[in-house]
């Protein structure tokens, strides 16, 4: 009797042992079913759905075509380089307005990729801030091709994929190319980028607290400079730069040449866009023919959009290609 009566409750415990798996698993299943009503799986359409979603947004603002831009008929400008300074300067480097860490680190940074690289103050009444200077040598006066390389302040978090990284990657990307191939007996080249253009937060003139690099630089140096050209919004998918109000008529003529003879030149139209106060502004005003590459219709200008998805290394490429064989045409007179 002992022995069966220990066979039965050992069954006996058994059967509990399941029963209370089984409940177990139940709960398990509703709970998950609860969760799935109420969110959906979190590991299943979530991610893609997003993407989809902002692909379609961004959709609207984009040419049917996509990245409509031509495709150059040269290859000197190495726009896998500047596209990867471009990222670099995003994902490394991050929010960087004026005065920033992250600015200071992506200066020395820069300094290092120019010929001749180094550091220029603003000035006592913007401590702090420093212009980026490399220099091809060569006969005055230089040609100057030029960015800025800080983001603005506002939205905090600010990017600025095309307003900021486009035209400084192109910058140093230009410094290499024009320095790998030197003309003897041509022009100086100098190329600067900008600090202090965009103003800073809580300013109660925007106008005229901002171009900080660009006016300092204009000052001291501008009587020695023969051109300046100004790359800003130059990687925008669907590229377009018409002449920018306030440049120079014949120095844009040239450019234009320049941009047909590298087969870039429908991004180019023969048109005249938006008046902008930009850091070409000083060098005008001091009488040195300017113009600015700026792409204004850019719908995504001055907000937390601007971002990686919204550039191309095409676009880069085809300022690049068209800035490299005017400064090379320039530098050759």
């Amino acid at each position: 009797m002992a022995g069966g009566d220990k066979g039965e409750g050992a069954a006996k415990g058994a059967r509990v042992r399941v029963l209370v798996a089984v409940l177990v698993v139940q709960i398990l299943v509703a709970l998950a079913l609860i969760i799935f009503v109420i969110g959906g799986w979190p590991w299943v359409d979530r991610a893609p759905a997003r993407t989809a979603a902002a692909a379609e947004v961004d959709a609207r603002f984009l040419p049917a075509s996509g990245d409509s831009v031509p495709t150059p008929a040269v290859d000197r400008f190495d726009s896998a380089y500047a596209f990867a300074l471009l990222r670099r300067q995003v994902e490394l480097y991050g929010w960087r307005p004026a005065g920033s860490r992250a600015l200071r680190r992506l200066a020395v940074d820069l300094r290092g990729r120019l010929p001749g690289g180094r550091f220029e103050s603003v000035g006592a009444a913007h401590p702090g801030l420093r212009n980026v200077v490399g220099v091809i040598p060569g006969r005055r006066p230089a040609i100057l091709v030029g960015a800025h390389y800080d983001v603005e302040a506002r939205p905090r978090g600010f990017v600025g994929a095309n307003d900021g990284a486009a035209g400084t990657a192109a910058v140093v990307a230009l410094a290499r190319a024009l320095a790998a191939q030197p003309v003897p007996g041509g022009r100086e080249v100098r190329f600067v980028l900008f600090d202090g253009e965009e103003e800073p937060a809580g300013a109660a003139d925007p106008w005229s607290s901002g171009l900080r690099g660009s006016r300092a630089y204009a000052r001291r140096h501008g009587r020695s400079v023969g051109q300046m050209i100004l790359l800003d919004y130059v990687a925008g998918r669907g590229l377009r730069l018409p002449r920018e109000a306030t440049s120079d008529r014949r120095l844009w003529s040239r450019l234009r040449a320049a941009a047909d003879r590298a087969g870039v030149g429908a991004a180019f139209p023969d048109e005249t866009g938006a008046a902008v106060y930009d850091d070409h502004t000083p060098f005008l005003e001091a009488g040195v023919p300017a113009v600015d590459l700026i792409d204004w219709g850019y719908p995504w200008r001055d907000t937390l959009a601007d971002d990686l998805s919204k550039v191309s290394a095409r676009s880069l490429d085809v300022t690049g290609e068209a800035v490299l064989e005017l400064v090379d045409e320039l530098r050759r007179q």
